[in-house]
């Protein structure tokens, strides 16, 4: 919490501390019951700590450990320090149904970058230019095509194997879909081919 020192007792260790002493005298209570007033003091804490400087630095320290650990397990796939939205046994059999087959949608930004080229090279009253605009709308019916079967698939597939879909998760899948395979986050854990059981 803001404001707390490291080395100051918190309110709970006061509290713990005054219930272990009391087990230790032995059976029965063997100590009064403590005052309002003194739990009240064993949980006041200054609202903002003696020493700012040294309270920022710990903890942007903590923050930065907390990124790098995050970061690290977005290559890793490590569950405990995936963000919120990969975290989960339904997102990961996503992932890894996602990441084993082949997407259309991975190439069609390609597609689009192409297309835009193109564009700015053939002059705007070309008969070519309305074929490749025609190409480049067949590629974007076909991967709309590809990733409704995705969804169909991926749904069947976590419905088999958890009973019931979270909501999102098959969303999650389709779009993981039209990321290019090696900038998808978190990194890929299985092969082409290699489906989850």
């Amino acid at each position: 919490m803001f404001g707390r020192k490291k080395d100051e007792p918190s309110a709970q260790d006061s509290i713990d501390q005054l219930a272990a002493d009391a087990a230790a005298k032995g059976a029965g209570k063997g100590a009064p019951t403590p005052k309002r007033k003194e739990q009240e003091a064993a949980r006041k804490r200054p609202l903002v700590p003696t020493d700012r400087k040294a309270s920022k630095e710990a903890e942007r320290v903590a923050v930065q450990d907390q990124r790098q650990k995050m970061r690290q397990a977005l290559d890793t796939g490590d569950e405990k320090y995936l963000p919120l939205r990969d975290k989960g046994p339904q997102k990961r059999f996503a992932r890894d149904y996602v990441d084993a087959r082949f997407s259309l949608g991975e190439y069609l930004m390609f597609g689009a970058l192409l297309f835009v080229v193109i564009s700015f090279v053939i002059p705007s009253g070309s008969n070519v230019l309305s074929y490749i605009l025609i190409g480049f709308w067949v590629m974007f019916l076909a991967v709309f095509a590809d990733v409704f079967i995705l969804s169909r698939k991926l749904r069947k597939g976590l419905t088999l194997k958890f009973g019931d879909v979270e909501r999102g998760t098959v969303w999650y899948g389709s779009m993981r879909s039209l990321q290019f395979r090696r900038l998808r986050l978190p990194k890929p854990q299985v092969q082409r081919g290699q489906y989850p059981a």
